[in-house]
């Protein structure tokens, strides 16, 4: 390098320092003529054509004042680049300042990065160059989608979904609309090792290694993208760099209403290839030293509605916010169209937009932390799922009367996660579709008729699924309990008046024993939920089914567990809520989180009952096994694998559980702490015991206006039921617990000054 420098640019007596590049070798070169960098590039005409592109830019951008940019120095020969022995070299000035990654960044500073880079973009604005023009990177935003040849290089699976979800969503909100973006060639790298700073104000940028000729909106994309990194309020960050290059750049509506996406896509391409960077150079700081704050932006701009993110930059560039319909137009058009018998949860309905695993994006812009929804297994829009759904209906759906590798796969892997005599599958709509199955397969398989039935059990909202449900038949607008329903006490160990469990266990098999004593020969099928729901997420007393399951056989009957909410992993301990009481039932039925919202369902059973439904009556469901639900619920279970979804839930349950249960020490007014894993039940009470029914309204309200479902259960409705998607996370139940101390104080306080008050 001493020769290059001391034969070409007669510097000597120069000390060099190596620097990382991306494509080139760079040095600091440190001599009585001044301080440059040079730059050392493979020769190929490519490289040398995009090298005097990268100058004639850089030279047009002198002109601006304030601003110092890196335009190549004239060699001895006049020449802006030197070619040696395969090599191009380049020197050029080497520009002091803070790196903006260095220093704070007030509002002054923000403006000031938004403004050099309106300033930029508006110089270049029009600029043509074919070399430019011809030129394709992965870091052009236009080709984001090139950037998923490296994400299986991301290790961890649950970001590697974060990043396939914005993939997901750049093909929907992005594709359509992008060939009526401006376009302009661009800096295309504006990180914060880029820019440098002096005095609190922007002086320079260097680096026009990614220069290309693309969206014009994208500048700004990848400029937001690192200015924000590290902020606790980065939309207020970004807002103010939007204000500053809107003054001297005019944005158009179309651009702003894009960032949101463009920002996720320039965070995904970077840590796409960081990832594969680090496979590739184990030891170069370079490439990740922007990884971690990279990973840190994306979670939390996951978290971010996309339509507050959209209204904040239009409001400020002086656009109107989007429009959007008032609660009360959208519940008076619900009302026209949609029966009463179908109703809202919370005293403020919500309007629902937009949904991301955990989260939940109402219209108004904002977002929601669900820890309710318990169907959403595997989390909102998950894209493995979505991906799934969409390949598979893109290419077949059909029924069960063909024959084709969905259904044969899928049957094969869900029965993997049963005991070898649970064997046989029926693919259905749904958990209710399920629950009228498994009656008639039970009544045909026994010819019997009686049907046992734990009180506050629900089964479904068919006619079969109500008539063995106390949870519908006995409450209001319900029938009353059917002639061949046997009905005994849900086994619920709070509250029952017992020392211990197993003196509550031995109490409640005895009651259920003795019924079944009295209808010995008559009972075709037993069935209950290993937490019943709607009981108030109650878990069986542990010993009961133990006791139950075999009397049920021994006079002629099936034991039947309804799997629909606590299976597939959600208990964390176990994949199937009847591995918590070591017992194997004859049947199960599953529905609600098997297609993480996608509408399927299945009765799992024995060979020995399979043959005896097979009578004749043929069996047919016109969706039930379809191929595009098949693919689905396949997605869902390689999804609970890779993600190690069970095991994340028995933390994160453990964790929150634990939690819970120190607030009950702290607040009187929780009761009990129950459930396993993501299916956690706590109870209200008053004072005096009793179901405090208003309190626990109070606390699902309140957490609803801080954007936190949960629901409420139970006879009473006074049992806060918090059923969370999966990749709920400790942050996030760390979220959930504040905000339920800040109710509960708040709540308690009220209470205690009123009856202060009354004495």
């Amino acid at each position: 390098m001493d020769s290059i420098l001391k034969k070409y640019y007669a510097i000597d007596a120069c000390s060099l320092n190596a620097l990382e590049g991306y494509e080139s070798v760079n040095f600091k070169v440190t001599s009585n003529s001044g301080t440059f960098v040079l730059k050392k590039y493979p020769y190929s005409e490519e490289t040398l054509a995009i090298l005097q592109a990268e100058d004639t830019v850089a030279g047009k951008l002198q002109e601006i004042p304030g601003l110092q940019f890196s335009k190549s120095i004239n060699s001895l020969e006049n020449s802006t680049y030197t070619i040696v022995d395969g090599f191009i070299y380049r020197l050029l000035p080497f520009i002091e300042g803070e790196f903006l990654a260095e220093i704070d960044k007030d509002e002054a500073l923000q403006r000031s990065f938004g403004t050099a880079m309106g300033t930029i973009d508006k110089t270049l604005l029009g600029h043509y160059d074919a070399v430019i023009s011809a030129k394709e990177t992965l870091w052009d935003l236009k080709h984001f989608t090139n950037n998923r040849q490296y994400l299986d290089d991301i290790p961890d699976t649950k970001d590697r979904n974060i990043v396939r979800y914005f993939f997901i969503q750049f093909h929907e909100q992005i594709t359509p609309v992008q060939h009526r973006f401006r376009k302009s060639t661009i800096h295309n790298d504006a990180n914060d090792w880029n820019i440098l700073t002096t005095n609190g104000k922007v002086t320079g940028v260097i680096d026009f290694g990614d220069m290309c000729h693309t969206w014009l909106i994208n500048e700004l994309a990848i400029g937001l993208t690192y200015v924000m990194m590290g902020e606790k309020n980065p939309l207020m960050v970004a807002k103010t760099v939007v204000s500053a290059y809107n003054s001297v750049l005019p944005l158009e509506e179309l651009e702003l209403d894009a960032l949101y996406y463009l920002i996720a896509a320039r965070l995904c391409t970077s840590v796409c290839n960081s990832a594969h960077t680090k496979k590739q150079k184990p030891d170069s700081d370079y490439i990740t030293i922007s990884e971690q704050p990279a990973w840190n932006l994306l979670r939390k701009w996951l978290s971010i509605n996309p339509i507050l993110v959209k209204d904040t930059f239009r409001k400020a560039c002086g656009f109107n916010e989007t429009e959007k319909q008032t609660l009360e137009h959208q519940l008076n058009r619900r009302t026209k169209n949609i029966s009463n018998a179908l109703s809202l949860s919370y005293t403020e309905p919500i309007q629902m937009s937009r949904s991301a695993f955990q989260f939940m994006y109402d219209t108004d812009g904002n977002t929601i932390l669900d820890a309710y929804n318990n169907i959403m297994q595997v989390g909102h829009c998950h894209p493995r799922v979505v991906e799934a759904g969409q390949r598979t209906m893109a290419r077949l759906n059909t029924n069960t009367r063909y024959v084709y590798e969905e259904l044969l796969s899928y049957s094969e892997k869900l029965l993997s996660k049963f005991p070898s005599q649970l064997n046989k599958v029926f693919f259905v709509n749904s958990g209710s579709a399920a629950s009228d199955l498994a009656m008639r397969m039970a009544k045909t398989h026994t010819n019997k008729k009686k049907v046992m039935v734990l009180e506050h059990g629900y089964h479904g909202n068919t006619q079969n699924g109500i008539d063995i449900s106390h949870y519908k038949y006995n409450h209001k607008g319900g029938k009353g309990k059917m002639e061949h329903i046997l009905q005994t006490p849900m086994p619920k160990v709070y509250g029952c008046g017992f020392e211990s469990e197993s003196e509550a266990s031995a109490h409640y098999s005895d009651i259920t024993k003795k019924q079944i004593a009295d209808e010995e020969g008559n009972i075709a099928a037993f069935i209950a939920e290993p937490i019943v729901g709607c009981g108030g997420q109650v878990p069986l007393a542990q010993n009961y089914l133990k006791e139950v399951y075999p009397k049920i056989r021994a006079q002629g009957g099936i034991c039947i567990s309804d799997e629909v909410q606590v299976g597939f992993g959600r208990l964390g301990s176990h994949f199937w809520g009847y591995e918590m009481y070591n017992v194997v039932p004859d049947m199960v039925i599953l529905g609600k989180p098997m297609g993480n919202g996608h509408p399927i369902g299945a009765v799992v059973t024995t060979s020995e009952i399979a043959e005896s439904f097979d009578n004749g009556m043929e069996f047919f469901s016109s969706f039930g096994g379809n191929p595009v639900s098949c693919g689905i619920g396949e997605a869902v279970l390689d999804v609970i694998e890779e993600d190690r979804l069970q095991a994340h839930a028995f933390e994160v349950g453990s964790y929150l559980k634990d939690e819970l249960s120190a607030l009950k020490e702290r607040y009187k007014a929780i009761g009990d702490v129950r459930g396993s894993g993501l299916f956690l039940g706590v109870e209200i009470i008053r004072p005096n015991g009793s179901p405090d029914t208003a309190l626990a309204q109070t606390i699902k309200n309140s957490l609803r206006e801080n954007y936190i479902l949960i629901s409420t259960d139970g006879p009473y409705d006074n049992v806060l039921k918090i059923k969370p998607p999966l990749y709920f996370n400790l942050t996030n139940s760390a979220e959930l617990i504040n905000q339920l101390k800040i109710i509960l104080d708040k709540t308690i306080k009220i209470d205690n000054f009123k009856q202060n008050k009354k004495k």
